[in-house]
């Protein structure tokens, strides 16, 4: 029973098979193969982690769960991000790649996975209601983490303000981001919800359970970091041949490969009827995302060569405004720790429109729209800001995610 509930591991385990020997072997198959087999790698790989690190929670706990989990969930989008920024220190032309991948994963995160949870989360409450769901609430606790997206979500509008990500920014950022690892890791640790291939893992007995995550973790990372640059290049290849824009290629083809897992894992949780333990996932990796994505970029860019500042044209500006005026809504329009089904529609709506008016005039009007709902949605909920800001900073003891229970308002 229990080789039977392991298949999927073993699925995912084969599936990146075929890059390796590529990766390894020096064999170059072509640019749509390699993107194919690269990409499929990163995938697979990125769900063995994803269990992988589920599981752990079973043996770690504290500060060094929170440590572990966090740059684990994040080493797939962030692979191939950073050697985009690492290859850009010596090839300028990298620079437009490393802004697309990082603005492209945060409004991926957003846009379609807190609306897309959200949605599902009220349905699954209807549906065991009978009654019309209008909100998802959360509780209490989330005020640190959505205080730590507010901070980071205005300081990225120096971003676009001065056209560069510099060193001091990055540094800044990642000890921000070092904060908030010490800030949850004061939680009481509780019992982790475990779903699917994780619950199987951690059901084991602790010597099995250690051995095999701490392998799946190990090859996971090989793969992952083995397929990062293959695909990278792939990519652009491909768009290249087939006249693609390569720009929009890494910017959300890149995003949602590594980012299935979490937005998968998310979904089984909203269908669950978890939907406040959905987005509390998706909002932890939103605080990673502009802190410690962003803030090891012009790292990055140091040590493959370049200067103490990775230099944005118009188009990556735009993106980055773009970007930040869609995550100041988001937090904007969750102030109250409920989050409205207009909100989610909205940005959904948003999210997809951006795609059926490409352009720069474009780009400027959807950052005008998002920044007046969030204004409006700032007014409504204008007691919340004070305290939300406030919340990352505060003393009071912050309960561990495992133990919070969702609420539905209807």
């Amino acid at each position: 029973m229990i080789v039977k509930r392991l298949r999927p591991i073993g699925l995912c385990a084969t599936l990146t098979l075929p890059a390796l020997v590529l990766r390894f072997s020096g064999a170059e198959p072509g640019a749509v193969v390699g993107l194919l087999l690269f990409g499929l790698a990163v995938v697979a790989a990125s769900f063995l982690l994803a269990w992988a690190a589920e599981a752990a929670q079973v043996d770690i706990s504290g500060g060094l769960a929170i440590a572990v989990l966090a740059v684990i969930a994040v080493l797939p989008e962030y692979a191939v991000d950073l050697y985009f920024a690492y290859t850009a220190g010596s090839n300028p032309e990298y620079v437009a790649y490393a802004a697309a991948n990082m603005t492209g994963s945060n409004r991926l995160l957003l846009g379609l996975g807190w609306s897309t949870v959200v949605l599902i989360g009220l349905a699954v409450a209807k549906k065991r209601s009978g009654a019309t769901v209008r909100e998802l609430v959360l509780d209490s606790p989330y005020r640190v983490e959505l205080g730590f997206l507010a901070i980071a979500s205005i300081v990225a509008f120096v971003i676009p303000g001065t056209g560069q990500i510099s060193l001091v920014l990055g540094f800044a950022l990642l000890g921000f981001f070092v904060f908030y690892l010490w800030k949850v890791s004061r939680a009481e640790p509780g019992e982790p919800e475990l779903v699917g291939p994780a619950a199987t893992l951690g059901g084991l007995s602790k010597r099995p359970r250690r051995i095999l995550v701490t392998t799946l973790f190990v090859f996971a990372a090989v793969v992952i970091l083995a397929s990062a640059e293959p695909f990278a290049h792939n990519l652009i290849a491909v768009g290249t041949e087939l006249g693609i824009d390569r720009f929009l290629l890494v910017q959300w083809l890149a995003p949602l490969a590594s980012e299935a897992p979490e937005f998968i894992v998310a979904i089984l949780f909203a269908l669950r009827g978890k939907g406040d333990a959905a987005i509390g996932t998706l909002l932890s990796s939103k605080v990673n995302q502009w802190t410690l994505l962003v803030g090891s970029l012009p790292i990055a860019y140091v040590f493959g060569g370049g200067g103490t500042a990775l230099r944005l044209d118009a188009r990556q500006i735009e993106e980055f405004l773009l970007t930040a005026t869609q995550t100041l809504l988001g937090v904007a329009a969750l102030l109250a720790l409920r989050f409205p089904r207009w909100a989610a529609w909205t940005l959904l709506g948003l999210f997809a429109v951006q795609f059926a008016l490409p352009g720069q005039t474009a780009r400027y009007v959807l950052c005008g729209v998002y920044a007046v709902i969030a204004l409006a949605a700032l007014i409504h909920n204008r007691r919340h800001i004070l305290p939300t800001l406030a919340a990352p900073f505060r003393r009071a003891p912050y309960a561990s995610g495992s133990s919070r229970e969702e609420r539905i308002s209807a």
